[in-house]
């Protein structure tokens, strides 16, 4: 059954000295998610964007198994960007950038995607468990600013819990959902209808589903063929 999502940091886990937080989803699911980016990442260069990085634990995963892609993590949280931060200094990969505060929900995302401190065009977007957690609006900023932001032969990979035809995949998500809607209207598992509807308003379309374990999906966009 999929955790009930809370601020890291403040679910009674230990923090390291340096601000390192553990997220324990990412011990269980790291290795599986990293299959599925193996799929498109393997054996190309550029950059790739984390949207809501979290404890910063997948960056540098990712990083460290990808190191001819440069990554840049990214997070809204302080004590998110805090952790990422520390992550990146004891990893000591120098494919890893310093983290970017991005707010989802503003489809312009950060000023250094237009200033030229950040990266240039994208290779890939990665979000892992953000648009239940929050409102509908943070998912409509994160495909308008894949769409805005990702190369040509870009990717839009999102990792989570999602429902399918309406329907929940597992009444594992079904709690999960009820739980989330409970604490917050604007939350909830999305459907893929509803995402891909979504995802053709700004000019992109589902390509594959990945399977994964404990009833989530890997869904990813790329440009919808003229």
């Amino acid at each position: 059954m999929a955790e009930y999502v809370v601020e890291f940091g403040r679910d009674g886990r230990p923090v390291e000295p340096d601000g390192r937080l553990d997220a324990p989803a990412f011990h269980r699911n790291h290795q599986a998610i990293r299959t599925v980016l193996q799929r498109f990442l393997a054996g190309k260069s550029g950059d790739v964007l984390e949207a809501g990085s979290g404890t910063g634990q997948h960056v540098v995963d990712f990083a460290r198994h990808f190191p001819d892609i440069v990554w840049w993590p990214s997070d809204f949280n302080e004590q998110h960007l805090k952790s990422i931060a520390a992550w990146r200094a004891h990893a000591a990969l120098a494919n890893i950038r310093p983290p970017l505060r991005i707010d989802l929900s503003d489809p312009d995302w950060c000023p250094e995607l237009h200033d030229g401190r950040g990266p240039g065009k994208l290779l890939a977007v990665f979000c892992a468990n953000v648009i239940h957690i929050a409102p509908w609006r943070v998912a409509e900023g994160l495909f308008a600013g894949a769409a805005r932001y990702l190369r040509e032969d870009g990717r839009l990979l999102l990792y989570g819990p999602f429902k399918r035809g309406g329907k929940h995949t597992a009444l594992s998500n079904a709690i999960f959902d009820t739980s989330l809607r409970e604490g917050n209207a604007e939350w909830g598992v999305r459907d893929i209808g509803d995402l891909e509807k979504l995802a053709a308003s700004v000019g992109l379309a589902l390509m594959e589903i990945a399977e994964m374990p404990a009833n989530n999906l890997v869904l990813v966009f790329g440009r919808a063929k003229a």
